[in-house]
């Protein structure tokens, strides 16, 4: 009986995302205007100003909290996704789970291997996670957009090959106004030492993207 090499765990790995800061309003009045005029403007605009201080400084967020990833994609798409793994699946400890959290689920049955990773990242506006989203789709090739899914998604997949068994890759990356949401699937089989198709892999990355995508409405919207 030959012994299988278990594959090296692929993870998605988040990087923080910068917190933007916003500029505050000054306020000041005119010394030389008559002091009855000036005091009768200054009474009848301040409730104005006051009241529209605010808006101007707020940003378009409609999440505050990362869901729970573990509960994220449904039990009977993860029995399908990776065959003979734990449905309840295994989060990966975070600094701030209120801001980024990860879910993986991973299993061998047989000679097929599957793992499947979850990651959602809250950011502090739209504006951050657009150029979060952008950034990230900028360092990645050969992908394509993905529609239907959030405000904009983009996916790829990759063939890598060492000592001689393949691996296929998939990532399917997702802004939901200021929420991202990561998506990592692939497989190997140790037996032929091929790869999952692509249009396996990379429908089945879109899928788990989809669920994923969907469960940020659990509760999370500001």
């Amino acid at each position: 009986m030959r012994s299988l090499p278990l594959p090296l765990a692929l993870t998605a790995r988040l990087t923080p995302v910068a917190v933007l800061a916003c500029a505050g309003w000054a306020l000041s009045s005119d010394p030389a205007a008559p002091a009855a005029t000036a005091n009768h403007r200054s009474s009848q605009q301040a409730p104005t100003g006051s009241a529209s201080a605010p808006s101007s400084t707020a940003v378009s967020k409609s999440y505050r909290a990362a869901p729970a990833p573990c509960t994220s994609v449904p039990v009977a798409t993860v029995k399908s996704l990776v065959p003979g793994a734990k449905t309840s699946g295994k989060e990966i400890p975070s600094t701030d789970t209120s801001l980024r959290r990860t879910c993986s689920w991973n299993a061998l049955k047989g000679y097929d291997y599957r793992w499947l990773d979850v990651s959602f990242e809250i950011t502090d506006s739209d504006d951050a996670a657009k150029k979060e989203y952008q950034q990230r789709v900028s360092e990645k090739s050969g992908g394509g957009e993905v529609p239907g899914v959030g405000d904009a998604g983009y996916s790829v997949v990759n063939l890598t090959t060492e000592s001689k068994q393949e691996t296929r890759e998939g990532v399917v990356l997702v802004r939901a106004s200021n929420a991202l949401v990561v998506v990592t699937y692939n497989g190997s089989d140790f037996e032929s030492k091929k790869a999952p198709s692509t249009d396996e892999i990379n429908k089945g990355a879109i899928k788990a993207a989809k669920s994923a995508v969907a469960a940020l409405g659990s509760g999370t919207a500001g």
